[in-house]
């Protein structure tokens, strides 16, 4: 799980507050208990949607009634194929449950609107994440793969290490490098002045992620630690190569703009005197 505030709560399912595992809020849940209903011989398999023709649909009805229709209709596609588990209105055609759903329940945070799924008391839904949050700053394609490891960290470390070496060859990608190789990048790196520090912390990710998955002197089967600590690497690289040349870069662009001019001409004319 993510790391709580102090005033938070794991989620469990003897407590009515507790820190939702989407939004990280500290607040109080709707528990819900689910009843079951057989599928139909007309309609036996978990029903599926085509979004695509819904929206054709609506382009050629000339119904207003049929459009709003079609709208609502296509709006709660939308929410099923996100895969995400939600309340939806109960039908109205009068037909009772036929049967308790038992050790099946789910929790709702009051903050978000966001559902959780136990059974008994095990939360199934969203998966546990382990490792801290991955840095804001890193691109999109990047935290996913870090979120991604972090959601297997308890099941494989191993697995969780080789996809944090994955984010190392592809923040060289997008720091400039040419992403094939990650022991040449980081020379290049190295090469244009890259700090000690954080060539060591690129190398530990990088040498880690690979012993994980290949035969070598480091076995992280059971290593949940080693894998752990990867996560606070790979931030502190985000943040010394991504944020803080950014909340520079911020602070500098503010300057006044004859302030700067005049700072690009005296670097001309230091780069000048350099020249042979």
């Amino acid at each position: 799980m993510d790391s709580l505030p102090v005033s938070g709560k794991a989620p469990s399912t003897s407590e009515r507050s507790f820190s939702c595992p989407h939004c990280g809020a500290y607040t109080s849940q709707t528990w819900s208990r689910y009843y079951g209903r057989p599928l139909g011989n007309d309609d036996p398999l978990p029903t599926k949607y085509d979004l695509e023709s819904w929206i054709k649909l609506a382009e050629t009805s000339r119904d207003p009634e049929e459009k709003t229709k079609f709208k609502e209709g296509m709006d709660h596609i939308r929410r099923v194929q996100l895969g995400k588990p939600f309340l939806d209105k109960l039908s109205s055609d009068g037909r009772n449950p036929h049967f308790d759903l038992i050790n099946v329940h789910t929790s709702r945070c009051y903050v978000c609107s966001e559902m959780a799924i136990w059974v008994h008391e095990k939360m199934i839904y969203p998966r546990a994440m382990g490792g801290e949050q991955a840095n804001p700053d890193l691109p999109p394609e990047i935290r996913a793969d870090f979120d991604e490891a972090r959601s297997i960290l308890d099941l494989s470390p191993r697995g969780a290490a080789a996809l944090l070496r994955l984010c190392v060859q592809k923040l060289c990608a997008h720091l400039g490098e040419r992403g094939k190789n990650i022991d040449d990048d980081i020379a290049s790196l190295v090469g244009k002045g890259l700090a000690p520090g954080i060539q060591q912390a690129l190398d530990a990710v990088r040498i880690i992620g690979n012993e994980a998955v290949h035969p070598g002197t480091m076995d992280l089967k059971d290593d949940r630690a080693t894998a752990s600590e990867l996560f606070s690497i790979l931030n502190f690289i985000a943040d010394e190569m991504l944020s803080k040349p950014a909340k520079l870069q911020a602070i500098y662009a503010k300057l006044p703009a004859d302030k700067l001019k005049g700072v690009a001409q005296r670097n001309a004319r230091a780069l000048q005197g350099k020249a042979p």
